[in-house]
């Protein structure tokens, strides 16, 4: 199975596991010792926390040793209750002999018939019920990311169908580019030649490209990539291949069909997932901790400038999704009319925009943009999906409409409130310089890295040197 989007499953099946397992055999310990001299965990175990620690563990690792975290190509509830059972089973025989061979007669073997029969039903439930979810919340549109197929052939369509097979996976086909065919089903959108490409990953949302080419013409296939790789995309294959040097590459499985996954940015979906837990975490305790601070700028904005305390803008997120970015307000209202006339005093090199002395800066906002407080609401954008704690910054859309094609990789991260470029570059006068910060964060990206550039960004914003 694709992995980079079964990691989310798998984490939550095991999860799922160890919570339902402490749960179920402390819950029916109590139940069933109730009132008696014998309580198991209590009493039976010279170390109750080590033992039940070591009994969850033992169970998770006995499922994972048969298969049960794996997402299978050809899943069924039937085929999933078959590998638990057999893992139930052995679980079974190795608990029952440890008793025996370790003289631990005071605990009660129907308790463990019965807990073990619960496990089973509560694992077999479990996956059932995470499964269905995953695969409802993503047909309702949540967290998908879209797949744009080249080639309209047979092996384009068939890929297709079986990524709309496993709806668990989030990816959806957008359309297709290739030769004109009726052959498409209607639920799938021609989108034209494959020379469009260029054109339209720049104006559609395209987080991954699967090339289903009936070609020899390995130089196209090669250019494809290139493109691809130099804008951050993922670029999936589902063909036999020669050797590609442009990214880094291994094969996974769809339903049976070997598929080389080209990567070009960050590849880890623990990792991934961690950055994740970080903004929920971060962007959490940053509302709740600095609630305090952000009502009294709000108060202060109130009084010298009047409302409205929050500024609006359009931004262009992860593979050119638009969202709304929320900040202080920290300049006059009609600040964005007055742009134009003030392009010629642009000090960056490129396409971004920024002076110093902005006359459009009010005496509260200009404290603000120095101290960074301004970007403070945009924990809410964490919170939402849209940013991330750390990451590129997110740009205007008519910056990105000027982009060159090797600036629009900085769009494969998702942006974030402060990034390597705030706390090395923050003055450098040239745009292609920012972007270089933002491709070599990327390049280098672990959670790790994160956590050191929050930690820097702290002194960054008492010394006050924004603008």
């Amino acid at each position: 199975m694709i992995r980079r989007y079964g990691t989310q499953l798998r984490a939550a099946m095991m999860l799922a596991d160890v919570a339902f397992a402490a749960i179920l055999a402390v819950a029916l310990s109590d139940m069933m010792f109730r009132g008696t001299e014998g309580r198991f965990w209590a009493d039976a175990l010279p170390e109750p926390v080590y033992g039940l620690a070591m009994f969850v563990s033992a169970w998770v690792l006995t499922l994972w040793l048969h298969g049960a975290y794996r997402l299978r190509a050809h899943w069924s509830l039937g085929s999933e209750a078959r590998v638990i059972f057999r893992a139930a089973s052995l679980f079974a025989l190795v608990s029952f002999s440890f008793l025996y061979l370790a003289k631990i007669p005071d605990v009660s073997r129907p308790y463990m018939v019965i807990l073990l029969g619960v496990l089973f039903v509560s694992a077999v439930s479990i996956r059932a019920i995470m499964r269905w979810s995953f695969g409802r919340a993503r047909r309702r549109g949540q967290n998908l990311r879209t797949l744009l197929v080249l080639g309209t052939g047979a092996g384009g369509r068939q890929f297709a169908t079986k990524l709309d097979e496993h709806p668990e996976l989030g990816l959806r086909v957008m359309g297709f580019l290739g030769e004109a065919t009726d052959a498409l089903p209607s639920q799938w959108q021609y989108l034209g030649q494959i020379e469009e490409l260029p054109d339209l990953i720049h104006r559609e949302v395209v987080d991954e490209v699967a090339i289903c080419l009936v070609t020899e013409d390995w130089a196209l296939i090669e250019s494809i990539v290139s493109l691809c790789e130099a804008e951050g995309k993922i670029v999936r294959m589902p063909v036999a291949m020669p050797r590609l040097s442009i990214a880094t590459s291994h094969v996974e499985d769809l339903d049976g069909t070997p598929v080389v996954s080209l990567l070009s940015g960050p590849r880890s979906a623990i990792a991934l997932g961690a950055k994740r837990a970080i903004d929920l975490v971060g962007g959490t305790l940053g509302l709740i901790v600095l609630s305090p601070l952000l009502l009294a700028i709000s108060a202060a904005i109130v009084i010298t400038d009047g409302r409205p305390v929050l500024f609006r803008q359009e931004r262009v997120g992860l593979h050119g999704r638009r969202f709304k970015v929320v900040k202080f307000r920290s300049m006059v209202r009609d600040a964005d009319a007055m742009v134009d006339d003030l392009r010629d005093r642009n000090e960056i090199k490129g396409h971004a925009f920024k002076i110093t002395g902005d006359p459009r800066v009010t005496r509260i906002g200009l404290f603000l943009r120095r101290s960074s407080l301004d970007e403070l609401p945009q924990l809410w954008n964490v919170l939402r999906a849209e940013m991330s704690l750390v990451g590129p910054r997110p740009p205007l859309p008519s910056e990105v409409d000027a982009y060159d094609v090797w600036h629009r990789r900085r769009l494969s991260m998702k942006p974030g409130m402060t990034g390597l470029w705030q706390i090395e570059g923050r003055h450098e006068p040239e745009f292609d310089q920012w972007v270089q910060k933002d491709l070599e964060y990327i390049d280098r990206w672990s959670p790790w890295l994160d956590v050191k550039i929050i930690v820097r960004t702290i002194p960054a914003m008492l010394r006050t040197e924004g603008r």
